[in-house]
C-alpha cells in the first residue's frame, strides 16, 4: 500500500513522471494495483493533474492520454546524445560479451552432468566385469570341448529348420505354378502386373532359400564331425 503521507495526485503524479510516456486511466490503474486504488479514484487525481497543470493530456475523441510535462526534464544537447549513444553502444558490446560468457558457462554445466557420476561408473565397470568374467568362462568352456548344447537339442532344432525349409521349398513350388499360369497368357508386362499387385519375391526382400539350404548342411556337417572328434577322444575298449 502507498505511505500515508502520500495522497493519490502525488502517487499518480509521480508514476507519469517515473514512466515519461502515454498512458491512458485504465494503464495507470492497472499498473497502481499495488496501492489499491480504485480507477474512479486515479480518473479524478489524472483529471485534478490536468486541470492544475501538473501533467499534459491529449484527447482523442473519448480516449484522453496523459503524459508527463515535459519542461521539468533537462533536454539532452546533441553532444550530449552523441556521447549518451556511444555509452549505449559500450554497454550492448558488455551485455553481449555476458551473455556469450553466460552460454558458455551454461554449455559446460549441461557437458558436466550429461557426465557420470563416480558411482554410475563404479556401477558400470562392475556390471562389465561381470560380463566379460562370464564370456572368459564360456570361451574356458568351448576351448575345453565342453558341449555347450546337448546333442538332442540340437538336432531338434535342425529337425525343425529342415521342415521350414521344406515347407518353403513346396510352397515357392506351388507358387511357380500358380505364377506361371496364371502370367502366361495375360496381355500385361509381367514385372508391371507384379509390382501393380504388390507382390515380391524373396530376391526382393534379400532372402534366398538355397542360402538357408546351404547353413543346414554345414550345420549337419559341423555336427558329424563334432562327433567323430568325440568319438576320437574315447578311451579304447577293453
Amino acid at each position: 500500500m502507498a505511505p500515508k503521507s502520500d495522497s493519490t495526485d502525488a502517487i499518480v503524479l509521480r508514476y507519469l513522471n517515473e514512466q515519461n510516456r502515454p498512458l491512458n486511466s485504465q494503464n495507470v490503474a492497472d499498473a497502481l494495483q499495488k496501492y489499491n486504488l480504485k480507477k474512479a479514484a486515479i480518473q479524478k487525481a489524472l483529471d485534478t493533474l490536468a486541470d492544475n497543470g501538473k501533467i499534459s493530456f491529449k484527447e482523442y475523441g473519448k480516449q484522453k492520454v496523459y503524459l508527463a510535462r515535459q519542461d521539468q526534464f533537462d533536454i539532452p544537447n546533441s553532444e550530449e546524445l552523441s556521447r549518451m549513444k556511444q555509452e549505449n553502444e559500450k554497454l550492448q558490446e558488455q551485455l553481449g560479451e555476458q551473455k556469450r560468457s553466460i552460454s558458455e558457462v551454461e554449455g559446460e554445466i549441461k557437458a558436466l552432468q550429461s557426465n557420470l557420476t563416480l558411482e554410475q561408473i563404479r556401477e558400470k565397470e562392475a556390471k562389465l566385469t561381470n560380463e566379460v568374467n562370464e564370456m572368459e568362462d564360456r570361451l574356458e568352456k568351448l576351448r575345453g570341448g565342453v558341449t555347450l548344447v546337448k546333442p538332442e537339442d540340437r538336432k531338434a532344432v535342425e529337425q525343425m529348420v529342415y521342415e521350414k525349409i521344406s515347407q518353403w521349398r513346396k510352397r515357392k513350388r506351388m507358387f511357380k505354378d500358380l505364377w506361371d499360369s496364371i502370367t502366361e497368357n495375360s496381355p500385361k508386362d509381367v514385372k508391371e502386373f507384379k509390382e501393380e499387385i504388390g507382390l515380391e519375391y524373396d530376391e526382393d526382400v534379400g532372402v534366398s532359400l538355397q542360402s538357408y539350404s546351404d547353413l543346414l548342411q554345414r550345420g549337419k556337417k559341423r555336427s558329424s564331425g563334432d562327433l567323430q572328434q568325440q568319438c576320437a577322444k574315447r578311451p579304447p575298449l577293453q
